[in-house]
C-alpha cells in the first residue's frame, strides 16, 4: 500500500501572520465584553432599555422599513427580537475584530470605532420617547471604557511583536551561522523575552475579555433584580366582577382531538410588539392620565383603577400580522374597568375622533373614539383568565377595545390615554403605512388534520377556528379538491366578540393526496373573500387550506 504524501505544513511567514492577525481580533474582542460589561453596570442606575444593544435594538425597530418587519415577523415569528439582538451581537463581534485590526496599527482609529459604538448607543437611548439626559450613561461609558480598553490591549500587542522581533545577544541573524565551541559548557537558556511579553498580552487580552463578560451578565442580573415586579404583581388582589360571567359551555368546543382549545391559556397567547425588554411597572408607582379633548383630565391610581366596577369580557384577540391561518390570534376572559365610563366621566368634547394610548415604553396606539364609545365593552383590563396581567401581555394595566386588530386597539402598558383627532396626530403603525382603522377582517383556518398530514381512509375530521370580531361567525364552509362547499357543523355561540370552532366529517374515499379548503360567513352575511392579500396595511384575506394524504 502506498502511502499518501502528508500535507505540507503552513509556511512560517504565513502561520505567523494568522496567529497576528486572530491576536488583534482578540484585542478587539476583548475590548468589546469591557464595553458592554461596562454599560450593562451603568444600565443598574438607569434601566435596562438604556443599556447599549437594548438601545440600538430598539432605534433598529423603529428605523427598520415595514416590509422587512412583516418579513422578520413571517419568517421569525415571536422568535424575531431574538433574530434581531442576535444579528446585532454579530455586528458588533465583526466591529470589535476589526477594531482590533486596526488599533495594533492605528491604535486612534481602533478606540475611534468603540467611540462611534458609544454616540450610536447614546443617540438610540435619547431617541426614545420620554428619554432622560441620563439615558445616554451607559452608552457613552461604554465607549469610553471600550477605547480605553483597545489602545491599552493594542500596546501591549504591538510591543511583544516588537520584542519577538528584537534578536537576542548570541543569536544569528537570517543567513548568519552562529559558531559555539565544543568545549564550552551549555548554558540554561533563560525564557525568550519575546514569548514572555506575549503570554503577558495573552493574558490581558483573556482577563480583560472574561473581566467584561462577568460585569455583562452580573449587572444585567442585579438590573433585573432591581427592576423585578414579579413579587407586586403576585401580591395583587383581584375584586370580584360587579356582575360576573357564567362559564362558557362546553358546546364551544368540538371535541376533535387536536383542535385549539376555546380559551387560550396565558402562556400560550401570542405576543407581537416592538419591545426588546418588557416594560416592569410597579402597580404602586403606575398612574393613567387621560387628557386632551376632555373638559376634566383625570389621574387614576392602581388602587384607584382597582375600586372602579369592574367587568369581565370574553374577547378575541388577534393581530394584524397574521397571516392566512395564522397563529397570532387568541381568546381570554379578560376582566378591567369600563373605558367608556372613564371617557364620558372625563368629559369627551365634540369634535374628537381618536382615542390615543401611550404605552410606557413610548408605543402610542390610535382607537376610532366613536367605537369606544358606542356600546361595545371595552376595558382597562387588569386581569386574564382569572389572573393579574402577565408582565409580557401589559401588567398593570392594558386597553382591549373588541372589533379590531390589537395594533389599534390593545395598548400594552398602559400610562396615558389621549382624546384627541386623526387629523392631528398619527400613531406608530400608522405613519409606517398601516390601515388607520385596523378593523378586524372575517378569517378562519384548518387545525385538523395538520398540514401534509397521512389519514386513512373513512370518516375523517376535520375541524379549526373562524372569527369576525364584534360582527360573529354565521357559518363556516369546507370543499375538498375544489368540489362543491360544504357545510361545517358550528359549535356553541358564545357572543360576536369571540371566535367560533366548527367540524366536519369528511368521507375520504379516494386514496391520494387532497386539499382542503375552509371560508366563512360572518354574520352580516359577507363571505370571506377568496383573493389572497398580504397582512400589509390592513390584514390578511384568503382562504385558508391544507394539504393531506389519504392512505
Amino acid at each position: 500500500m502506498t502511502d499518501e504524501p502528508t500535507p505540507p505544513a503552513a509556511p512560517p511567514g504565513r502561520r505567523h501572520r494568522l496567529l497576528r492577525t486572530a491576536g488583534a481580533a482578540a484585542v478587539g474582542l476583548a475590548s468589546a465584553a469591557a464595553a458592554l460589561g461596562a454599560g450593562e453596570l451603568v444600565a443598574y442606575a438607569t434601566g435596562a432599555p438604556t443599556a447599549p444593544v437594548i438601545a440600538v435594538g430598539s432605534a433598529a425597530i423603529d428605523l427598520t422599513p415595514t416590509p422587512l418587519k412583516e418579513y422578520a415577523v413571517r419568517t421569525f415569528g415571536t422568535h424575531d427580537k431574538a433574530v434581531l439582538l442576535g444579528g446585532i451581537y454579530l455586528t458588533m463581534t465583526l466591529l470589535a475584530a476589526l477594531a482590533g485590526l486596526l488599533a495594533v496599527r492605528r491604535p486612534l482609529a481602533g478606540a475611534a470605532v468603540f467611540g462611534a459604538f458609544g454616540a450610536l448607543g447614546a443617540w438610540a437611548a435619547l431617541s426614545r420617547p420620554g428619554a432622560a439626559a441620563a439615558d445616554c450613561a451607559p452608552s457613552i461609558v461604554a465607549g469610553l471604557v471600550g477605547a480605553t480598553a483597545v489602545l491599552l490591549l493594542a500596546r501591549l500587542w504591538r510591543r511583544a511583536l516588537s520584542t519577538a522581533a528584537t534578536p537576542r545577544p548570541g543569536t544569528a541573524e537570517v543567513g548568519e551561522t552562529v559558531e559555539r565551541p565544543e568545549d564550552t559548557e551549555a548554558e540554561v537558556p533563560s525564557p525568550p523575552v519575546g514569548l514572555t511579553s506575549r503570554r503577558t498580552v495573552l493574558a490581558a487580552t483573556a482577563g480583560t475579555f472574561t473581566a467584561g463578560a462577568l460585569a455583562g451578565l452580573g449587572g444585567r442580573a442585579l438590573t433585573d433584580r432591581r427592576y423585578d415586579v414579579t413579587a407586586a404583581r403576585d401580591a395583587v388582589r383581584l375584586p370580584a366582577p360587579a356582575a360576573p360571567l357564567p362559564p362558557l359551555p362546553v358546546a364551544v368546543h368540538p371535541n376533535v382531538p387536536g383542535l385549539s382549545p376555546f380559551t387560550t391559556p396565558n402562556a400560550d397567547f401570542y405576543r407581537v410588539d416592538t419591545a426588546l425588554t418588557i416594560p416592569k411597572i410597579d402597580p404602586r408607582d403606575w398612574t393613567l392620565r387621560v387628557h386632551g379633548l376632555v373638559d376634566r383630565p383625570q389621574l387614576l391610581t392602581f388602587d384607584e383603577l382597582l375600586r372602579e366596577p369592574l367587568e369581565e369580557l370574553d374577547h378575541t384577540l388577534s393581530c394584524v400580522s397574521n397571516e392566512v391561518g395564522g397563529p397570532y390570534v387568541g381568546t381570554t376572559r379578560w376582566l378591567g374597568a369600563a373605558l367608556p365610563a372613564l371617557l364620558r366621566r372625563a368629559g369627551v368634547r365634540a369634535g374628537a375622533d381618536q382615542l390615543v394610548g401611550r404605552s410606557k415604553d413610548g408605543m402610542t396606539i390610535g382607537t376610532p373614539l366613536e367605537s369606544v364609545l358606542d356600546g361595545r365593552r371595552a376595558l382597562l383590563a387588569v386581569a386574564m383568565n382569572g389572573e393579574a396581567l402577565p408582565l409580557a401581555h401589559g401588567f398593570p394595566c392594558r386597553s382591549v377595545v373588541p372589533g379590531f386588530y390589537g395594533y389599534t386597539s390593545a395598548t400594552k402598558w398602559l400610562v396615558d390615554l389621549e382624546v384627541t383627532t386623526f387629523a392631528a396626530f398619527d400613531p406608530y403603525w400608522v405613519r409606517r403605512g398601516w390601515d388607520r382603522t385596523g378593523a378586524v377582517r372575517t378569517a378562519s383556518r384548518i387545525e385538523v388534520p395538520a398540514p401534509f398530514a397521512k389519514v386513512p381512509a373513512g370518516g375523517v375530521d376535520v375541524a379549526g377556528t373562524a372569527w369576525a370580531t364584534h360582527r360573529g361567525i354565521a357559518a363556516v364552509e369546507v370543499r375538498v379538491d375544489e368540489g362543491p362547499w360544504q357545510q361545517a357543523e358550528l359549535a356553541a355561540d358564545a357572543g360576536p366578540d369571540l371566535w367560533r370552532q366548527w367540524s366536519y366529517r369528511w368521507p375520504a374515499a379516494t386514496p391520494g393526496t387532497h386539499r382542503i379548503e375552509v371560508r366563512a360567513t360572518d354574520a352580516t352575511g359577507a363571505v370571506q373573500p377568496e383573493s389572497r392579500a398580504a397582512p400589509f396595511p390592513a390584514g390578511a384575506t384568503g382562504w385558508h387550506s391544507t394539504v393531506v394524504t389519504v392512505t
